[in-house]
């Protein structure tokens, strides 16, 4: 079985063309297969291999300081989902183009899978407000799925999420909002960049869909979870979409 990991971390990089060097060292030694994002504010991997070669990459990755604290979503495939290794350098490992959400400067309030699995279930947060969930994904990913009753937007890109949402934020002002994506990594900018533009009720979801489906399976969640990569998509116990992939 080939172990994928899917990881992002957001720390200042004063040279990225030097880190993506030594990343592609890293995971060339261990014949990894992936796609790996740096820029001055990060990383963010989707690599897989075998299991001896991916933590030795990790191991490499934490011996660095600003990564020592990365945390890593892992899955299993029979065959690697990827066809190479490619390493690039970003202006941004997420591309929001928005000012006002660099995670470098902090984080918005986040919410436990375990926490929102009670929520769903008692329709409410644990103050008594009603809960949205916000998916902040594109109309491709959630053809595959999403939470049951989520607000979803007719997006292609991340970039244009504040525009489709502005119709929705008056009414969502008296509930409390779960944004969500993947992995976790696109609401560390939205949840930021909205809560800075006057929405203080959004919270995002640790870990992304893949981050609830490792800790608590697939409650409330209806379908499979976009990953990108040939395994197309994940189910609640993380098994991919394709026989075989």
């Amino acid at each position: 079985m080939i172990l994928n990991i899917a990881a992002y971390h957001f720390a200042a990089v004063a040279d990225p063309p030097q880190l993506a060097a030594r990343v592609r060292e890293w995971a060339e030694a261990g014949a990894l297969r992936g796609t790996v994002l740096v820029a001055e504010e990060g990383i963010n991997v989707f690599l897989a291999g075998a299991d001896a070669a991916i933590h030795a990459f990790l191991d490499a990755l934490r011996a660095d300081a600003r990564f020592a604290a990365i945390t890593v979503k892992f899955s299993r495939s029979t065959t690697p989902p990827f066809a190479r290794l490619k390493v690039k350098v970003k202006p941004e490992i997420i591309s929001f183009r928005r000012d006002d959400c660099s995670p470098l400067e902090g984080r918005a309030p986040a919410v436990a899978p375990a926490d929102l699995s009670r929520w769903i279930a008692q329709g409410c947060d644990d103050d008594g407000r009603r809960l949205v969930l916000l998916d902040t994904r594109n109309r491709e990913e959630i053809a595959h799925g999403s939470f049951a009753d989520a607000l979803t937007l007719p997006i292609d890109k991340f970039t244009e999420l504040p525009e489709a949402l502005a119709p929705h934020r008056e009414a969502l002002a008296d509930a409390t909002v779960v944004s969500f994506c993947t992995g976790g990594i696109r609401c560390e900018k939205a949840a930021l960049w909205l809560r800075a533009d006057g929405m203080d009720n959004v919270l995002q979801l640790d870990g992304g869909i893949l981050g609830y489906f490792e800790q608590v399976g697939g409650y409330g969640y209806e379908g499979r979870c976009f990953v990108f990569d040939e395994r197309v998509a994940l189910d609640a116990k993380l098994e991919p979409l394709a026989a075989g992939a």
